[in-house]
């Protein structure tokens, strides 16, 4: 995969709710996952590439690899913040980092999150659609 730079940076704020954790007080590990992809939607959605538009033209994004690192525990009615960039494409997948921070900008959690574009039709994983590709923040490519 082809690292790239000067992707658009997306932010992505929440506040840790009781649902959010587990029987030691913190973060329950499955809950990152849910919220990494509630920030991803927000940004899709945002940018016009949400459920109504992957509805109707039968192609949308699907999880291929996660990559997750745990660094600090982030805890009840803690403030974070998720940064999400485009870091890495190739024909077919896009390499999403995602940061986890505190509200004193302290790393919380990284995760890299590998992406294609699925074509429901075909049932087949198609090129980077250009649409896709400025939905998550790139416009022009460069490595």
């Amino acid at each position: 995969m082809t690292e790239i730079k000067n992707t658009e940076k997306f932010y992505y704020e929440l506040l840790v709710k009781e649902g959010h954790l587990d029987s030691f007080g913190h973060m329950n590990n499955a809950t990152y996952l849910q919220i990494l992809e509630e920030a991803r939607w927000e940004i899709i959605t945002h940018k016009g590439y949400g459920i109504p538009e992957i509805q109707k033209k039968g192609i949308g994004p699907v999880i291929l690899e996660i990559q997750i690192k745990f660094l600090r525990e982030i805890k009840l009615r803690e403030k974070i913040i998720i940064e999400t960039q485009c870091v890495a494409m190739e024909k077919k997948v896009t390499r999403l980092k995602h940061e986890i921070k505190n509200e004193q900008g302290k790393l919380c959690c990284t995760a890299e999150i590998v992406v294609g574009v699925f074509d429901t039709q075909t049932r087949k994983m198609i090129e980077l659609p250009k649409d896709w590709l400025e939905a998550i923040g790139i416009k022009e490519i460069e490595i």
